[in-house]
This record gives structure tokens, sequence and C-alpha cells, in this order.
């Protein structure tokens, strides 16, 4: 079932999702070389709790093994996603994609971001650049009278011109008082195809896009999913509401990178 969401409800996604911003932004403030991913998810459940909301990812049921043990995903160079925080420690020329969920007041935040760890090279920059980029394009169409279809074929022709390859085994969805709802928001597709985009319909659209060639493998802990080739993959996600002419971005990107370029100074 696709629910549309009132403008009340969609102020309370709002709320969430911005929270899931300023926690990435907590973390973003201590990524470097050196630095573990269990220490970055101690960082952001202290955070999303103190904040008055629970990270909806620990517990998350998985059908095939143990629930979901942390707060965050952090999946480094060649995890695509759920990579499991732990004594992973963070090398100059790394990157890591965090993706995070809260519920705060009933209603649910998504969103990752991929961030560089010290010095990446040339190539790992404009990986990443293109693939924030396919997510703004899929955003760009995810107004009133299009499809998912036309959001799909938006993010997939723009990464795919570029050499890269689009996961084909797992998608954007819904959201709202559930983590994931109806309907699914695959990266890849034809325009026209999908059903019917109508004001109030909120998703998440989360390109997951890879260096080199699709094919990807889940780990032994039964969460992490890493690239076959073992090349770098990439994932940038925002919660949007469809809207007329122009979506409605609920999650936000600009304390996170308000926070890496007082880094880089």
């Amino acid at each position: 079932m696709v629910y549309l969401k009132t403008d009340e409800e969609v102020e309370l996604l709002r709320k969430a999702n911005l929270l899931v911003g300023k926690t990435l932004a907590e973390l973003a403030k201590v990524i470097k070389p050196g630095v573990t991913t269990k220490q970055l998810d101690v960082i952001a459940e202290e955070f999303i709790r103190d904040n008055g909301a629970i990270p909806t990812f620990k517990g998350f049921p998985n059908p095939y093994g143990p629930e979901f043990p942390a707060s965050i995903c952090t999946s480094v160079n060649h995890q695509v996603v759920h990579g499991i925080p732990g004594d992973v420690c963070l090398k100059d020329g790394d990157i890591v994609s965090i993706d995070c969920g809260v519920k705060l007041d009933g209603y649910c935040g998504d969103s990752c971001y991929t961030f560089e760890v010290g010095q990446v090279s040339d190539e790992i920059k404009k990986f990443l650049s293109v693939t924030k980029e396919s997510l703004y394009k899929g955003i760009e169409q995810a107004i009133v009278g299009h499809r998912i279809g036309d959001i799909s074929y938006a993010v997939q022709t723009h990464c795919e011109a570029q050499g890269y390859g689009v996961v084909r085994e797992f998608v954007g969805h819904g959201i709202g008082k559930e983590m994931h709802e109806d309907p699914q928001v695959p990266n890849y597709g034809k325009r026209g195809n999908g059903i019917l985009l109508k004001n109030g319909l909120c998703i998440a659209i989360e390109p997951m896009i890879t260096m080199g060639a699709i094919d990807i493998y889940m780990q032994q802990d039964m969460w992490g999913i890493i690239t076959r080739d073992s090349k770098p993959a990439a994932h940038f996600e925002h919660s949007v509401c469809v809207r007329k002419g122009k979506a409605d971005i609920l999650s936000s990107f600009e304390e996170i990178e308000k926070v890496l370029r007082e880094k880089s100074l």
C-alpha cells in the first residue's frame, strides 16, 4: 500500500530527516585516518538518543541472520551497503558511506552520505561527484505527474554515461511511520514506467553505484554487501516529498558539507 502524507506528517518527517543530517554532520567532524567505524557508531547513537529519537537501524530484522547490531551502516571502499561498524580503522584514501536512520515523534528519517577519508584520488573524487549528482538528477524527476521509472532512468543514465555501474539488488523506498514503505524506488529503469507520482508521496531516493561491475555478494556476517570485483562503491540518499513542479527535499547535506568545508581550510 502506498500512503500519501498530509502536510502535518511531512513536517514530522522533515524534523526526523533533519536530525539525520545533523547526526551525519557530527560524524563528519571526526572522520579521519585512524578512527574506527565503531567509534563513529557510538557517537551517532549517543547523538540520536540525546535528541529524543531512536536509531531505527539498531535491531532491524534480517530474514537471513541476526538483527542489525548498530545504529548506523558504515560501508568502506568496496562495501556497497549495510557495513556493520566494528574494528575497521579508516585509512588515508578510503571512502566510507554512512547510512543513518532515526525515528522521532513516530516518523522516520533516512539519509546517507559517502565521505572521503584524508586525501583521495582524483578518480575517486569524480566518482563520488557523479554519484551525488545522480541523486539530484533523480530528485528532479520526483514531481507530480511523473512516474517512478522517470527517477530510475535519470539516475541510471547519468551514472552509466560515466562508465559506472548501477546496483540492481538494492533500491530506494517509501518512508513514513515505517522506515521502509511502498513503493520501491529502483536506480535503474525506463521512463514512463512504474506508479504515478502523486502529491504527498514521501520516498527515499538512494543511488548505490559501483566504479566497476555491478556484481555484488553478501559477506559472512549476513549484512555487508560488497562488490565482486573489489572496486569502490558509493551511496548517497535523500528523503523527499513529491510536489508539483519541484520535489521537497526533507533531509539535508548542508550541515555535513559546512563541516567538510571548514575541515578543508
